[in-house]
């Protein structure tokens, strides 16, 4: 049984050790060759997305995302990417939060 597997099973099972790694570690955990970095956040973001998570949360995560080269583009097709399995009204109401964390000012005048 490889790592991958293990770490599946112990997680399905709810071990507390592996369950706190990978909270704590997240992709540290199985191997950072895994996802490359920015990958890794956009995964995240969009994690954030579907949740519904806050103005503040998105924010760090897209300057992480940023640091780690993800261009804007790339940040909002995370949200075009989850659309279909989030649905329209996730949609509707993460897009502002997104728009704030990148920076943008919806609200203004075109």
């Amino acid at each position: 049984m490889d790592e991958v597997e293990r770490l599946l099973r112990r997680l399905a099972i709810n071990d507390e050790e592996s369950v706190g790694m990978v909270l704590s570690n997240g992709a540290e955990l199985v191997g950072s060759s895994v996802l490359l970095p920015k990958v890794d956040l956009l995964v995240r973001l969009g994690a954030l997305l579907a949740l519904g998570a806050a103005t503040s949360s998105l924010r760090t995560t897209v300057h992480h995302a940023r640091e780690a080269g993800a261009s804007e583009a790339e940040i909002v097709g995370v949200l075009v990417a989850v659309a279909p399995a989030v649905g329209l009204a996730r949609v509707v109401s993460s897009a502002p939060r997104l728009a704030v964390a990148i920076g943008y000012d919806i609200e203004a005048d075109e």
